[in-house]
Formats: C-alpha cells, sequence, structure tokens
C-alpha cells in the first residue's frame, strides 16, 4: 500500500517514479541489483541534452496545468490541444514559439507520458488538427546557422593564442570539421577505447590520419580524418599536438586547462564549449562583417562545422552522407547549404 501511494505521489510530480519491482514480488538482494542494473540502462535510453530538453518540457507544460487549475495527469488530448493553442498565440508576454519547437515540446511530452506509463497519441484530433492549423498559419522554412568554409576557419584558426589552449582549441575546430562531428561528439570522445564509463568514442593514429570510432545517434560508426595538406591546418597535426603537450594518453581527449594555462587538467569539457568557442572566434575572425556582432554571433553554432563539411567537400554525396552519419541522402543535402546551388541548370537544359 505504501509503495503505491509513493508512486502514485511521483505520478503527480514533475519527476516520473523510477524503475522499480512489482508490488507483489518481494525485494532480494539479486532483484535489487537488477533493479539498479535496469534504471542504469534506462537512463543510457536517450542522450544527456535530450534528457534534459525532455524533462524541461514536461516542466514546463505541468507548471502550465498547475497555473490554470488542471492536472497533468492522466494525459487529456483536448488539454494538450489547448497548451499547444497557448504555445503558438500565448495571451501574456510570452514569445509565441515555433512550429519546430512545439513539435519538439509535444515530443517532450509523449516521452514523459510514456515514462508515467501512460500513452499520448499525437494523432488524437484534438492535437494533430490544432498542430495543423498552426503548420499552415505559421509554419516558415528552417533556420539554418551559417556554414564555416575552409576560408572562414582558417581565419578563425588565426584568432587563437600559441598557448595550450589554443593547441586543444584547435584540435577542436579541425577535429569537429573534418570528422564532421556534432560538438557532443566532439568533447564525448576518449583517448583509448573503455577509457571511461561516460565515453562516446575513442581514436587511434595511423600514418595516413586518425579513425574514430563513435557512438553516434544511428549506432555505432568510424569516421575517417585523413591528414591535412599543411600542418597549420592539418587536424590530425593539431591532434597530436594537443596530446603531446597536454600530456593527455589516457581518458577524455579534450579536458580543461587550469588557470595559468599550463596543465591540462581531467575534467572533460562540456559540449557548451565548443559552441562558445564557434561564436567567439567566428567574432574575432570578423566573419559576416556586413551584420550587427550580435547578429553575426547567432548565426554560428556547432553544426556550423558539419555544414562546412557538407559544404566545401568536392566528392560523392555518399561519402558526405557516411561522413556525417546521416540515415538519409535528403538529411545530408539539408546541411550542404550552397554547393549543389545552380550546379545543375535545368533553364539551359531545357533549351532557354
Amino acid at each position: 500500500m505504501e509503495k503505491e501511494y509513493k508512486l502514485r505521489e511521483a505520478r503527480e510530480q514533475d519527476e516520473p517514479p523510477p524503475i522499480s519491482l512489482p508490488s507483489r514480488v518481494a525485494g532480494s538482494g539479486t532483484l535489487d541489483r537488477l533493479v539498479e542494473t535496469a534504471r542504469d540502462y534506462a537512463r543510457q535510453a536517450a542522450s544527456e541534452n535530450t534528457l534534459k530538453a525532455y524533462a524541461k518540457d514536461w516542466a514546463h507544460f505541468a507548471r502550465w496545468c498547475r497555473m490554470r487549475g488542471a492536472d497533468p495527469l492522466p494525459q487529456s488530448p483536448q488539454l494538450i490541444g489547448l497548451y499547444v493553442a497557448d504555445l503558438a498565440a500565448p495571451g501574456g508576454k510570452a514569445p509565441a514559439l515555433s512550429v519546430s519547437s512545439i513539435e519538439r515540446r509535444l515530443s517532450g511530452l509523449t516521452w514523459g507520458y510514456a515514462q508515467r506509463g501512460e500513452r499520448l497519441d499525437r494523432k488524437d484530433r484534438h492535437i494533430a488538427t490544432v498542430l495543423a492549423g498552426i503548420r499552415r498559419k505559421h509554419a516558415r522554412p528552417p533556420a539554418q546557422k551559417e556554414a564555416i568554409l575552409p576560408e572562414d576557419l582558417r581565419d578563425m584558426l588565426a584568432t587563437l593564442p600559441h598557448d595550450l589552449r589554443g593547441l586543444r582549441d584547435r584540435a577542436i575546430l579541425l577535429i569537429g570539421f573534418a570528422g564532421g562531428l556534432r560538438r557532443s561528439e566532439i568533447v564525448s570522445l576518449d583517448h583509448g577505447k573503455d577509457d571511461t564509463p561516460d565515453s562516446g568514442g575513442w581514436i587511434e593514429i595511423m600514418e595516413d590520419g586518425t579513425l574514430i570510432t563513435l557512438r553516434g545517434k544511428t549506432g555505432w560508426r568510424e569516421v575517417e580524418i585523413a591528414r591535412g595538406s599543411a600542418d597549420q591546418t592539418c587536424p590530425v597535426h593539431a591532434l597530436t599536438q594537443w596530446l603531446h603537450y597536454a600530456r593527455i594518453d589516457f581518458g577524455p581527449l579534450f579536458v580543461a586547462v587550469s588557470r595559468n594555462g599550463l596543465k591540462a587538467t581531467g575534467e572533460r569539457l562540456s559540449d557548451k564549449h565548443v559552441a562558445r568557442l564557434i561564436k567567439a572566434c567566428a567574432r574575432d575572425a570578423g566573419l559576416r562583417p556586413d551584420l550587427p556582432e550580435k547578429e553575426r554571433v547567432a548565426l554560428f553554432s556547432g553544426h556550423s562545422l558539419r555544414a562546412g563539411l557538407a559544404s566545401s567537400a568536392e566528392v560523392g554525396e555518399r561519402y558526405i552522407q557516411k561522413q556525417l552519419g546521416h540515415a538519409s541522402a535528403e538529411m545530408t543535402r539539408r546541411y550542404q547549404r550552397r554547393r549543389d546551388r545552380f550546379r545543375v541548370n535545368l533553364t539551359k537544359a531545357a533549351g532557354l
């Protein structure tokens, strides 16, 4: 009875109830250990950033319900339809969300209800018809981050200092660009296999380049990063220089540097460091001088490196798709920005 009360109490709060034994099963040392193991696996079902975002989505919805005298549980398509409408056209000072942001919120609610043992049917007419109307009235082309092209990257590298931090950040930018890596993938790398429990992959430096074994969104994959034509822009050279002077031969690949800049710590960098690094270097390099500084900085993010590789590498599309780890060619084409723009002239081909 007490266990059922606690589960019910958890369902009414923002936090989902933990995985536990059925109420009719008596606990034991072996079963309790398996419960903890199952909880660990459940935490690995999605990336940390995704889980944080979903938790925020649920907390926002739960707070929205409480402020209107409603209860988020059990799930109600009618109530969620009203919530979605309020996100698109809020009555107060809160800004209206884009269609993509609203769809992300719905994904978070779907996750939240699933964690609480309920199923949210997004195809229910109270949700689907409202969302269809929002798409029809408010949908806009997705806002894409600016691609960092090779000439841009060279200018960005020139802004970095020639110290330990500069060596690290130079390696981050070049490895991220040449590997087409997401910012979370960059900072999750270890020096070797199974170095740390939270590893997202590891590296192997070879004569012709670096092989990265990476746990991406679509599963484990290998990313080849070949040596460049000059040391100044070679990602493999930048990486070996960082590892040598930082004395890293085990554990996280990219770590923080001490305040005096003389020693690498064992603290893995956050993926936010990559985003801040790209924005700062883009600003210092004077990219997009036609725009005010605030707008210029907002144009660039971690995805700018991936888009830059896809937009500038003159190779077959399937090679770009493999490097970026995309499941479809259509997703790769979204990243290629202006590489193939007007390459095929159908107007002339038609005889005009």
